[in-house]
């Protein structure tokens, strides 16, 4: 991602620009993007002078009222990738759009991890075979990625494994604050590495097992609250695709239907712009269902999970 004249914009002189720089502010879009505080914090500049900076950079993005028509224009920009099963690509509108962020959530076993190691390997892909030609971030921290799986599936695509493995950027988090570290830190590797993807697997394993209990509930929202407010910045600046895998946990006042619910309450409902959940059927089979997403309908796909990947059922 190419950088920009930071000097260009009101109150940035050749110090400021590096410190912003040095902060991970190298574009007018993640400026624009951010708060106040934030920046005022992290490039170590006065907040007067912050906001005017954040001002100026909207200015020169135009960021401000548009018509609906517009929007829609801006939207052209959406890129998607493919998850590898028609049937779950449609469900989604045609697969893991960038600019968003697409939240799976569902119990142990149904999913969620293969399909954050297939969309590692198919957003390598060309557009023509369902990708957007560029690399992956992956933030594990439930210890579950295997590059022996990626490996597999590259296979499985004609594509070479150890380029394939080398377009995928990895890194352990071991609490939820090492997690949200370094996805302050992704806006750095941005302007290094051409990647279309950031998967975090899963997004509140951490702060689910650190904050438990009634008393803490409230830390814990906060914090999760401003982890999946920077994602959701990342993903919006920057024009790329977010995947969160996320938890289930009992539902003891539900009788009958289903008795789990995703964790994260409102947060994670709010926060994340398309949800999907998954469950298991018979064998290798899983069915995924959207309940929460501006544009696309509440519905279900059947796909399976196979030795080359993630396909669709075999008829």
């Amino acid at each position: 991602m190419a950088e920009v004249d930071l000097t260009e914009l009101d109150g940035v002189g050749p110090s400021t620009a590096q410190k912003l720089k040095d902060a991970g502010y190298t574009t007018y879009e993640s400026i624009a993007v951010a708060s106040v505080r934030e920046l005022a914090a992290s490039a170590d500049i006065p907040e007067s002078i912050a906001a005017k900076i954040i001002a100026s950079a909207r200015e020169k993005l135009e960021i401000t009222f548009m018509t609906a028509e517009e929007l829609l224009q801006k939207r052209s920009q959406i890129m998607r990738i493919s998850t590898g099963s028609k049937n779950l690509d449609s469900l989604l509108g045609g697969g893991i759009e960038t600019g968003s962020v697409t939240e799976f959530y569902g119990e142990y076993g149904t999913g969620k991890t293969q399909i954050a190691h297939q969309l590692c390997v198919t957003v390598q892909l060309p557009p023509e075979r369902g990708g957007i030609n560029g690399k992956a971030l992956y933030i594990d921290s439930e210890g579950t990625f295997r590059p022996e799986r990626i490996m597999q599936i590259a296979k499985s695509f004609d594509l070479d494994p150890m380029k394939t493995l080398r377009n995928i950027v990895y890194a352990r988090a071991y609490n939820s604050d090492h997690q949200m570290l370094l996805a302050g830190q992704v806006k750095d590797l941005l302007q290094k590495e051409d990647i279309k993807l950031v998967v975090i697997d899963s997004v509140t394993g951490h702060f689910r097992s650190e904050y438990p209990g009634r008393e803490s509930l409230a830390m814990r929202q906060q914090k999760l609250n401003r982890h999946m407010h920077e994602l959701n910045r990342i993903a919006g600046a920057y024009n790329i695709a977010v995947y969160v895998t996320n938890q289930v946990m009992a539902r003891p006042d539900v009788f009958w239907g289903d008795a789990t619910a995703p964790v994260g309450g409102h947060i994670l409902s709010h926060a994340s712009t398309h949800r999907v959940y998954l469950r298991k059927s018979k064998g290798n089979l899983r069915i995924a269902k959207v309940t929460d997403s501006p544009c696309l309908p509440e519905a279900e796909a059947v796909f399976s999970i196979t030795e080359q990947g993630i396909r669709d059922p075999e008829r």
